[in-house]
Formats: C-alpha cells, structure tokens, sequence
C-alpha cells in the first residue's frame, strides 16, 4: 500500500533510521543491538526514527481517511464534539483554541484528541480525573473501529519501544512499563492548513515546544517537522510514509536523569493542507516521576525533582487549551499567569541568546 507524500522516502538526512523487525522476535542478542542503536539515537537527538515496525500502512492510511472525513465536515458538526464539552478533555480541538506560544506567527490547525477508551463507570473517571475515561466518537461510518484499531496497535508499539529502553539503560525489564497499566497516552488527529493570505512558507504553524510524555510515535506524510539541533540550529525531519518519527519527552528525560533529552521541535507552514498522526506514550496519572535509583551516581547526582505525571501533563495543556485556563478562573481561581515548562530552558536560552544578537547588531 502506498500512503501518498509530498517528499520522497528514505531520506539520508542525520535522523537515524532503525529497523525494530526483531524487536518482536526471540533473539536477545539482536535485541540488545537494536537497543543500542535506537538508545544513542535517543541521546544524541532526541528523535529517532523506526521502519519495519508492525502497523500494516493499510491502517495508518485508515486512520488518515477517518481524520479526513471528519475534518472535512461542517464547522457546526464538528463542534458538537468540541473537547471543551468534555469532562476529560477528549473530542474536537477547533482552529480558535489557540495555546500559548511565542513562536506561533500563522497557527492554523485543527485536531481531534483521544485516550485510552475506559467505561463511563471507571472511578478515576467518575472521580473527577480529566485525563481518564470513555472516548468522545463521532458519529461517522467506521470512525471508531478504525481509529480505536490503530491506538491498540501505536500504543503497543510504544511499549516495545519503552522496553527498549529499558534494556539500553541497563533497567530490569518492566522499570518503566509497569507505570504504563493505566496511562494518560493521547493520540492526536491533526491537520494543518496553510491560510491562503499566508506567504510566508517557512513561518511556524505549531510552536516550539518539547512533548511532556515519555516518548511520541508519530506518522507524518508531509514536510514541515523540524528539530532542533544540539547547536540550537533547527534541522528538517525527512518525510518516510513507511515510518514512524520517535522522539523523547519530559517524563523520559527526568526518569533517565537527563541521559535521554527531551527535544524541542516545531512545524513550519511548508504545505497548504497537512495531516499527521502523533501518539503520546505516558505514564499512569499517579506516578511519580523522578530519575531511577539505577541512573543516579556519584558522578551523576539527581537532576531532577519528583513530580506526578498526570500534574505535569495537566499543567502543560492549561498553557495549551484556553478552554482549560478558563474552567479554572471560572471555579474561582486566580488568573493563570503565563506556564512555563522547565523541559523547554533550551528553548529559553535560544531566545534569550537571539536578543543579545538583536541588541548588538
């Protein structure tokens, strides 16, 4: 099956590509080569990415098809799904809810946000807990059988791949993946579209920003991604519709005592219409993240202060969901002053050392 891209495979652009075939087999030994490979991606960039991975393309090119229809629906169907209707932030993210980014120039771009699919009557869920419960589906032919499928299969995907990881760290098996039983994981339909007044290709649609899980698999078949270099240059992302981009984020960095990075990245308004598929590998609510007895030593001291991963999470789609900060000033709160992500100090750095540039030219 041929997923249609705008940019020819096999890039031989620095972002290694690693195959994971034998990631499902018996050979211990391969495994441990594996391993080492994607764990010096991990620490060298930040991202990776992975082929012969598993996920038949007939699926992703499902789940595109399923994203497309609904996307292409009247805005007024649509946000009968809006996620501000929803108890547990779930559902259709319009054009309007904009997040909090410097570096957002010409943001336009929609989504449709779900999580791990639990009963109406799970506790969490009925406690009040707005990352855990049932889905929000929409009412279109095939929508939730297809998409639910592929969650199944990405979310297993990122399990092998935290596995991995655990071996290039030097964890017992399961160090990670035994907080993954209940987790806050989102994917994310998304579509970018390039607004016709816009003539600025290279400008930002999504803004600068690390991912606050443990790792993200995402499927792209257009150009735009970028990441940014250890140089604080900002490097393209090839475009390989038989791969998938994996890339490390905070709850990983922090666990691994900064071993592994957490790297920024941004999309840029290269293409007038954009679909990609990214899948947030986190941890359960309640976990407590803080770097693993194993990977702290005399020479390398605890970076990292202990924090919960379902706070973190929340905390950072506050910055990203004006729906969000205004359910907590509704309820009495003070006004939410700007969110800052300790993850992205690189980030800050970057734009502190771009003033000082502006200052003396």
């Amino acid at each position: 099956m041929n997923i249609e891209t705008d940019a020819p495979p096999r890039s031989t652009d620095k972002i290694p590509l690693i195959s994971v075939r034998d990631l499902r087999g018996d050979d211990q030994d391969r495994k441990l080569e594996i391993a080492e490979e994607i764990g010096q991606a991990a620490r060298n960039f930040g991202f990776f990415r992975i082929c012969d991975h598993g996920i038949d393309l007939d699926l992703i090119e499902a789940t595109y098809e399923a994203g497309r229809r609904f996307f292409a629906q009247r805005d007024a169907q649509k946000l009968d799904y809006y996620i501000g209707k929803s108890s547990n932030h779930r559902g259709y993210v319009p054009f309007t809810e904009k997040g909090d980014y410097a570096d957002e120039v010409n943001r336009s771009y929609e989504a449709f946000d779900l999580g791990l699919d639990l009963p109406a009557d799970d506790p969490d869920y009925l406690a009040g807990n707005r990352l855990l419960g049932p889905n929000v589906w929409p009412d279109l032919p095939g929508f939730r059988e297809t998409v639910s499928q592929y969650y199944a299969e990405i979310s297993a995907l990122g399990g092998i791949i935290c596995g991995c990881l655990e071996m290039y760290l030097k964890l017992a098996p399961g160090t990670m993946t035994q907080h993954m039983t209940k987790p806050i994981s989102q994917l994310r339909l998304l579509h970018y579209v390039r607004q016709p007044h816009i003539q600025d290709h290279q400008s930002v649609n999504m803004g600068a920003h690390t991912d606050y899980e443990c790792l993200t698999l995402l499927h792209t078949r257009n150009q735009g991604l970028q990441v940014l270099r250890k140089d604080d240059t900002w490097m393209d992302v090839p475009v390989d519709p038989t791969a998938l981009v994996v890339n490390i984020g905070d709850m990983l960095e922090a666990w691994s005592n900064g071993l592994l990075r957490s790297t920024p990245h941004r999309v840029l308004n290269l293409s007038p219409e954009r679909f990609s598929l990214p899948y947030f590998v986190a941890a359960n609510y309640n976990t407590i993240i803080q770097p693993f007895d194993a990977l702290v030593t005399e020479d390398r001291p605890e970076l990292y202060q202990p924090f919960m991963a379902g706070a973190h999470l929340e905390r950072m789609l506050m910055r990203d969901f004006p729906y969000l900060r205004l359910l907590k000033t509704n309820r009495g709160a003070a006004q939410v002053n700007p969110i800052q992500n300790p993850f992205e100090q690189r980030l800050n750095q970057k734009r502190v050392n771009k003033c000082h540039l502006l200052k003396r030219s």
